[in-house]
């Protein structure tokens, strides 16, 4: 494999960013992951101190899950409804 060099400006002059791009969105397709996503998972962001104790997810959900039945059972609160759950229960008017 042949390597070509390129001067220190011509560098440069391709790491800055640009003050307007053209993009051609006629040729953009859908997000083929998009429909992949459990929506019962959910992301939580864990500070840089914790997240040095906790690495694993499994981590995580073995200690809340300890911590769950430590805690009383009249503080615990019903599951959360996802958008169209809550859309199919009728309302208590």
């Amino acid at each position: 494999m042949k390597t070509t060099s390129t001067s220190k400006t011509e560098q440069d002059a391709a790491d800055e960013l640009r003050s307007e791009y053209n993009l051609d969105y006629t040729k953009a397709r859908p997000n083929r992951f998009a429909g992949q996503v459990d929506k019962s998972q959910v992301v939580v962001m864990l500070d840089a101190d914790i997240s040095e104790v906790f690495t694993t997810s499994e981590s995580v959900n073995a200690i809340l899950r300890a911590l769950i039945k430590t805690m009383p059972t009249a503080q615990r609160r019903p599951a959360r409804r996802s958008s169209t759950e809550s859309a199919r229960q009728p309302s208590m008017r």
